[in-house]
Parts: structure tokens; sequence; C-alpha cells
């Protein structure tokens, strides 16, 4: 695994590494008998503003032994204008990897493809990856296994967050559900696309109390994603009846998880009562992306380009 770029890109065999390996990660952390980020200075491009991000990516480098150097895009010329392709260049002649939080997928792709250091995507529009595997990895700790269960999404079905869930879908055996308005689920071809290269399990509908009975996960994330803000007065009209409340959660198995990527919206996405409720489970998968993460900066430079 040269580079993180997608959940899509992974194998099963590289998300089951992944996983394990975030497992000894936590035990070990403060003691770590190797630091493959030694003499290593990583480069964090962010284009969108974060806090679990940014802070489990800078902690995570430097318990590798690494340096950090954040940069946003306004703080060099990628905020002006210069191409992806040229930036990739220049970072990749002087530093050991990137971390890149930005809107479009093709960007992650382009620098990875001309930098020739590992390159992680923090967030694209498209995916989330390590949010995803961050998610996994609590559900692994808390039930044992994400293996036969049921992953319950609801909200945006269309957002980043849910699509990279379908493809961990695709390449593990579990069950997602996605309960959405009809204008906030993924789009057909998208669905036909998994489904065609997988046995993937998705269930897609309008019906939220359907999609909950008898989960073993309830998920949600934001109405109103980043870049979406003129759309926030739509967009919290059409998903008003798509919150977890304590009625919902009383739908899913007994001892159900509840969980959030954060930020959350109390009141919205989630009811305060079942935020708190359940404020141990989302705040250790908030904690899991520091232990994820530095899994898969362990792998891709074990195995990336060498420097």
């Amino acid at each position: 695994m040269q580079h993180l770029l997608s959940i899509e890109s992974l194998s099963s065999a590289d998300l089951r590494e992944i996983l394990t390996l975030a497992g000894e990660m936590k035990a070990t952390r403060g003691r770590h008998a190797e630091h493959p980020l030694r003499h290593q200075c990583w480069a964090l491009l962010f284009s969108k503003s974060s806090t679990r991000t940014r802070v489990s990516f800078e902690v995570g480098i430097r318990e590798l032994g690494g340096d950090v150097l954040f940069l946003s895009a306004n703080d060099i010329q990628l905020g002006r204008g210069e191409p992806i392709q040229d930036t990739a260049r220049v970072l990749g002649r002087m530093c050991h990897g990137a971390v890149i939080r930005t809107f479009a997928q093709s960007e992650v792709d382009d620098f990875a493809r001309h930098s020739g250091i590992p390159t992680i995507n923090a967030l694209t529009d498209e995916e989330h990856p390590c949010q995803i595997l961050a998610d996994l990895f609590t559900i692994q700790e808390r039930l044992g296994s994400f293996a036969g269960k049921v992953v319950t999404f609801i909200g945006d079905g269309a957002c980043n967050v849910p699509l990279s869930w379908i493809w961990a879908a695709a390449k593990l055996d579990f069950t997602l559900r996605i309960a959405a308005p009809e204008q906030f689920q993924p789009a057909p071809a998208f669905l036909h696309k998994v489904r065609a290269s997988s046995n993937a399990r998705v269930e897609v509908t309008n019906d939220v109390e359907k999609a909950a009975t008898g989960a073993d996960v309830l998920y949600t994330d934001v109405w109103v994603s980043m870049g979406k803000e003129d759309e926030a007065a739509y967009r919290l009209a059409q998903l008003g009846r798509y919150q977890i409340d304590s009625a919902l959660v009383a739908k899913a198995k007994p001892g159900a998880l509840v969980m959030h990527c954060l930020p959350a919206y109390r009141g919205k996405e989630i009811t305060e009562e079942v935020l708190e409720a359940h404020a141990a489970t989302i705040f250790e998968q908030a904690e899991n992306r520091l232990h994820a993460q530095k899994a898969v900066l362990s792998l891709v430079a074990r195995r990336g380009s060498s420097h």
C-alpha cells in the first residue's frame, strides 16, 4: 500500500491489515518499538478546516518519529491557482509524505501521481477513508467484529462518509443500510458500479424506522457538509425527520452503538440526550482516528517510495 487514496482502492486484506495494526498502535501507545517516520518530514495540505483530522495526524506523525509541516491553501501558492501537479512536484522533492484534505478527489489522485511520495486522503467530497477506518476499528473493539453486523447510516446518504461506507461494505462482511430522502440517496449509477464489482449488501430506503430496526450500529453525520452552506435551509427542512433520537435508538438492537463522526449539531442530526448517552462510544471513535491513521502512516512509510 503506497498510498491511502480511498476505501475503494483498498483490498479486503489491506483493510484488515490496517485494523489489526491500529489495535497494536493503540495498545502500545507511548512505547512503540519502532518509529517508521524517524528522520522524515510530512506535509499536511488542508483546504478545509479541521479539528480531529489535523490533531490526530500531527500527533500521530510525531509519535511515529516524524516532523510535520502544516500548510493551509492560503499559506502556499496552491491557494493562488498553482496547479496541484506543480505543488506535488515541489513537495515531492522536499517532503517524505503528504496528507491532503480538500474538495476534489482528483486533487489527491493527481498529487500522488506527480509527487512520488506516499499520499493520504484526509477527506475529499467523494470519500473520507480515514474516518471509516476509525469507525470500523471502533465497531471491532466494541462489538468484537463487524462480520454479520448491520450498520445503519441516517441522514445525507450521498455525502463522502456514506459513500466510503458503501465501499467498505463491498469489501467486508457486514450489511449497510442507508436511510435518506430520495434526493439525498446515493446515485443509482454509483450503487450499480459497486454492486457490479462486489457482493455488497447495501440497502437504501427513505424509511428511517425500518432502517433502524434491529441494527447493530446507528450512525449519523452533519446535514450541512463543508461547501454546502448555501443549501443549509433546504437541507435542514428535508432532513428534519432523519434524526437519531431515543425512539429511534429503541428500534435498534439492545446495546446497539450510536456513532457520529463529529462535529455534532445537537438537536439536528442527533439529540442532546442520545449524544450524551453514547458519548463514550462517540469520543472513543474520535480518539481512534489517531490509532487508525498511525497504522496507515506506518504502512505507507514502509512500503511507499523511498526518498
